[in-house]
C-alpha cells in the first residue's frame, strides 16, 4: 500500500534575473528619451512655454511615465524645461537676459579657444575643418537646416578640440549645450544663414593663416551676432503676437 506523500510548503521560485543587456536597456531608457525630447525642444517641435503633457509624450516616444519623468528632470538641469510646484512642467521660455549672459560667456570661451587653435591645430585638423566648411555650405545651398546646423555644431566643437585644452572644452560643452536651442532659433531666417557662412569662411581663413588674434576676434563676433539674431527674432515674434 502506497503511503501518502507529505505536503510540505511550496517551494519558492527564484526570481528570474534580468540579463545585463536588459538592465542596460532599462537604465538607458531615460537617457534615450532625454535625447529625443532635447531634439524636439531644440528644433521647436515643442515650443517655448508649452506644457509637458506626459500622456502625449509617452505615446509619441513609446515609453512609460517613469523614464519620461527622469528625462524631464535631466532637461530641467540643462535649462530646457521648467519644473513648477503643483503644476505640470513646461518647456522653458526664452529669456532675453539669460540669452545675453549666456552668449557673452560663450563668445569669450570660443575666442580664447580660437586663439589657441590658430597656434595648435595640426595640418590634419585644419583639413578636417576645411572639409566641414565645404559640407556646411553644400547643406546651405540645398536649404537643409537640420544638416547645416549639425555640421555647424561640429565646426565649433572642432575649433575647441583644436585648442588642445581640456578645461576649455569642458567649459564650452556646458555652455554650448545650453545655447543650442537659441542658436537653432537664430537660423530661422535665411539671411542669418548667409551671414554665418561668410563669418565661418573668414574664421577658417584666419585659422589657416595662424592669425590667433584675428581668429579669436572673428569667432567671438560670430557668436555675438548669433545672440543679436536670437534677440531680434524674439522681438519680432513678440511684436507679431501683440
Amino acid at each position: 500500500m502506497d503511503t501518502p506523500r507529505k505536503r510540505g510548503r511550496p517551494r519558492k521560485l527564484r526570481p528570474v534575473e534580468a540579463s545585463a543587456t536588459e538592465r542596460l536597456s532599462r537604465a538607458g531608457l531615460h537617457a534615450q528619451a532625454g535625447r529625443q525630447l532635447r531634439e524636439m525642444i531644440v528644433t521647436g517641435a515643442l515650443a517655448p512655454g508649452a506644457p509637458i503633457v506626459e500622456a502625449d509624450l509617452c505615446a509619441r516616444l513609446g515609453i512609460s511615465r517613469t523614464p519620461l519623468r527622469e528625462a524631464v528632470k535631466m532637461l530641467a538641469a540643462q535649462g530646457l524645461v521648467e519644473l513648477r510646484p503643483n503644476r505640470s512642467a513646461r518647456i522653458a521660455p526664452f529669456d532675453a537676459t539669460h540669452i545675453t549672459e549666456l552668449f557673452e560667456a560663450l563668445s569669450n570661451v570660443e575666442r580664447i579657444a580660437a586663439e589657441y587653435a590658430a597656434e595648435r591645430l595640426s595640418a590634419r585638423e585644419l583639413g578636417h575643418l576645411s572639409d566641414l566648411q565645404e559640407t556646411m555650405e553644400a547643406h546651405y545651398r540645398a536649404g537643409d537646416l537640420a544638416a547645416y546646423f549639425a555640421v555647424n555644431q561640429a565646426i565649433h566643437s572642432a575649433i575647441l578640440a583644436g585648442a588642445h585644452n581640456a578645461t576649455l572644452v569642458e567649459m564650452h560643452g556646458w555652455l554650448f549645450a545650453r545655447a543650442e536651442r537659441a542658436r537653432y532659433f537664430a537660423l530661422g531666417t535665411h539671411a542669418r544663414w548667409a551671414e554665418s557662412i561668410e563669418e565661418h569662411r573668414a574664421i577658417l581663413a584666419a585659422l589657416e593663416a595662424r592669425q590667433s588674434d584675428t581668429a579669436g576676434r572673428l569667432l567671438a563676433a560670430h557668436v555675438m551676432h548669433t545672440s543679436t539674431g536670437v534677440l531680434a527674432r524674439l522681438a519680432a515674434t513678440a511684436g507679431a503676437a501683440a
